[in-house]
């Protein structure tokens, strides 16, 4: 029997059970509507699909200027020594 590969297969079982329960609460405090876990892993799905890359895309860039900015910390540490 195969088994189907979700999004929240991405994250950690708590972290997806959390947010499952989550967004259960959200719909009943919020909405006033019962959900139940599948619909509630449809949605954490589609957000991770539809956020997913936009999120992966933003981290990488962060990572890139914090990478940029310590290399030219470095350069300026580097140039001052040069310069004693």
């Amino acid at each position: 029997m195969s088994t189907i590969q979700r999004k929240h297969d991405l994250i950690t079982k708590e972290r997806t059970n959390a947010l499952i329960k989550e967004i259960i609460t959200y719909y009943k405090t919020k909405m006033d509507k019962e959900i139940g876990v599948l619909a509630a892993e449809d949605i954490l799905d589609f957000f991770l699909e539809s956020l997913g890359k936009d999120i992966y895309n933003k981290a990488i860039q962060d990572s890139k200027n914090t990478i940029k900015q310590s290399f030219e910390n470095i350069d300026v540490e580097l140039e001052l020594l040069l310069n004693t």
